[in-house]
């Protein structure tokens, strides 16, 4: 998966700059929202399809308002959805909006605006991303942003990405926090390693 190291990118997740406007705006048509083709439909996984078809739901919720059975129906019948974990869209889909009002309490804290004056498409993978640190506990935190990242560069603004990484970012050592530390403690460790290892035994110091 492409930039699986953005996780370092505005660590502190504080000061993030709202994106551009979606490149495409995203119609409620029959092939749903369009992608920039920035990841060939081969390489996804039947999970990142879900979290796809979610994004185009929770899109539709945002901007729409529509009741969640008839957006689920709409875009159960999009192209493709046979591919996609149906499961895991159903959890996303429902639980975000379920629990909408508690993740945007953890996510406008983190925003340099009003929520309102935030894209929808940022908005529904920021629900995504929250939705799965806090409930898809067995998806690793890294791949919880790198798939959010993703989706931002496909469906969101030119900076989209970068605005759905520092707000995740900032996020992710509250939410996961246990994983956080001890990822970073093991990269740490790695870090430091390979200088104790190439230290001489008793350098210029040690001489008389």
């Amino acid at each position: 998966m492409s930039e699986s190291n953005n996780y370092g990118d505005d660590d502190n997740g504080t000061g993030a700059t709202s994106s551009h406007p979606a490149k495409r705006p995203p119609k409620q048509a029959r092939t749903g929202l369009k992608s920039t083709g920035v990841r060939k439909a081969a390489s996804k996984s039947a999970r990142s399809r879900a979290r796809e078809f979610a994004l185009q739901a929770l899109y539709q919720h945002l901007v729409g308002g529509n009741a969640p059975e008839a957006i689920d129906a709409f875009t159960r019948d999009l192209a493709g959805f046979h591919k996609a974990d149906s499961v895991h869209y159903d959890a996303l889909l429902h639980g975000s909006i379920k629990m909408a009002a508690d993740m945007d309490a953890l996510i406008t804290p983190l925003l340099d605006r009003k929520m309102a004056e935030i894209s929808p498409i940022e908005h529904a993978v920021m629900w995504i991303g929250v939705y799965e640190f806090q409930h898809c506990l067995d998806v690793p935190w890294r791949v919880v942003l790198n798939e959010c990242i993703e989706l931002a560069k496909e469906f969101g603004g030119t900076d989209g990405h970068k605005y759905v990484n520092a707000v995740l970012n900032g996020l992710a050592p509250r939410l996961r926090a246990a994983e956080v530390a001890a990822d970073k403690g093991a990269a740490a460790a790695a870090a430091t390693a390979p200088s104790d290892a190439a230290a001489p035994e008793g350098g210029e110091d040690a001489q008389a």
